[in-house]
């Protein structure tokens, strides 16, 4: 018998051994105390030294959406109805999809010590990357409602649609999240073309136009986008609060598969790797 053998016979384990699934996500769990104020805390420390400070959460999405609505605004001549709400809308979530595609894919690589001197499941970065952005796409959200209500959108019992769809939006870009987290680990430069990958998916979700409207003369890229998770996201979004949006009701479907796949392929991604992130160099 081998000393690693006989090692394991006395339930040792060697140090940073990737453990099985089931272990690792109940080991996850047990810490998800750890990611919620590793959340909370990122989250006050990154506008705590601007005068303006946890304003930054709602000025600057809002900045954005007076940009992009203006420009496109202008650029556009068969623009969707109510459009400044279809806008606020469409920026406003993506702006929590972007963050946490973008935070979640350096939660190893930009945490290079603790990976290295503390045993905990990894898996709990990048999630409590992710977590991080929902926090602040909370406030987003009531600014966003206000918003509406002062652009001429009546409240209305749809909106709290939203909350579901918040769910599946979450699983999703926590799936993604844990993709990015280890492609960042394998390949640095990743992170040098993760913003051209999601400003390019900024301009084909419809975030600023209307498919339907843009893509009439081409029906089956208008299809196509009914499989399109972003798209599907913002349009259930834009449906459960306008009044002149409307969507199929299998996007619903179609979104809980796509978040499902994501959040059940990226966990199982991600912890086959486990073994690799404790060797940082």
């Amino acid at each position: 018998m081998t000393a690693a053998e006989y090692a394991e016979q006395q339930g040792l384990n060697r140090v940073g051994a990737r453990p099985s699934l089931r272990s690792y996500l109940m080991q996850a769990w047990q810490r998800r105390d750890f990611a919620f104020e590793l959340a909370r805390s990122r989250l006050q420390a990154s506008n705590q030294r601007n005068r303006l400070g946890m304003l930054w959460v709602v000025i600057k999405p809002t900045m954005n959406a007076l940009m992009y609505g203006a420009i496109f605004g202008l650029l556009q001549s068969n623009k969707p109805h109510d459009f400044p709400v279809y806008v606020v809308i469409g920026v406003f979530l993506f702006e929590f999809f972007t963050g946490s595609v973008t935070s979640g894919a350096k939660s190893i690589t930009g945490n290079a010590s603790l990976v290295q001197s503390l045993s905990f499941p990894r898996i709990t970065l990048p999630i409590a990357a992710v977590i991080q952005q929902f926090l602040t796409l909370v406030p987003m959200l009531g600014v966003m409602f206000i918003y509406c209500i002062v652009l001429g959108t009546p409240p209305k019992w749809s909106w709290l649609m939203v909350v579901p769809l918040l769910v599946l939006f979450t699983m999703f870009n926590a799936g993604i999240a844990l993709v990015c987290a280890r492609l960042t680990v394998h390949i640095r430069d990743f992170t040098q073309f993760l913003p051209l990958i999601t400003r390019v998916l900024f301009y084909t979700s419809g975030v600023l136009f209307g498919v339907d409207r843009i893509l009439n003369a081409f029906p089956i890229l208008v299809r196509l986008f009914d499989f399109h998770p972003l798209y599907q996201a913002l349009q259930i979004a834009r449906g459960s609060i306008m009044n002149s949006v409307d969507y199929p009701s299998f996007y619903w479907v179609v979104l809980g598969v796509w978040a499902v796949v994501a959040l059940v392929g990226g966990t199982i991604y991600f912890w086959s790797a486990e073994e690799r992130y404790g060797r940082i160099d």
